[in-house]
């Protein structure tokens, strides 16, 4: 039972982070032709702003280098970094909720040997021996469940969120890179 109770600990810290992380870039987006404009002048977008991108807009400006072919690739690689950071820690929350009902069903051979062994010592007399392995057995099983039904839904819910942010720097990458080729200087 640790290991999934530690499990479970873990599993559950990285969702509520992720789901506060999520959440705040969210909030008080910052609109596509204001990003467009701060892109152009140079300028960092106000810190009020701290959606998805505000933060793209603030990583090409930290690279940007002023040529238009070049910071095309300027933008490229800041959607890489801001793309990257959205999708920290999902792997290890669906890899968390995975081993969850794994676990239980270690817990589930475990309560078996000990119902096995209960017989193998007072033979199938002793119902109250055989009955505290069996329910080691299905405790453990159900705990690992528990966990790993909500672990999973969250961890897509979560994905489904990343690739709406994700769509939206790309969205706002195709349009910085249309200003960028045709030569209205970002």
């Amino acid at each position: 039972m640790v290991p999934l109770v530690l499990v479970s600990v873990l599993m559950w810290g990285l969702i509520v982070h992720k789901l506060l992380a999520l959440k705040a870039l969210y909030r008080h987006p910052l609109p596509v032709e204001q990003a467009v404009a701060c892109a152009r002048t140079g300028q960092r977008p106000d810190s009020h702003y701290v959606g998805i991108n505000s933060r793209l807009v603030r990583e090409f400006l930290l690279r940007r280098s002023g040529h238009g072919t070049l910071d095309s690739h300027v933008v490229d690689e800041a959607v890489l970094v801001v793309a990257g950071g959205l999708e920290r820690g999902l792997t290890l929350i669906g890899v968390l909720a995975a081993i969850a009902p794994l676990l239980g069903l270690l817990g589930t051979v475990v309560g078996m040997i000990s119902t096995f062994n209960s017989i193998a010592l007072f033979g199938t007399g002793n119902a109250r021996a055989m009955a505290g392995g069996i329910s080691e057995a299905l405790i453990t099983t159900q705990t690992g469940l528990l966990i790993a039904i909500p672990g999973l839904y969250l961890r897509n819910f979560l994905q489904r969120r990343v690739a709406n942010l994700k769509h939206q720097i790309d969205s706002l990458a195709l349009t910085l890179k249309r200003q960028l080729n045709h030569g209205e200087g970002v």
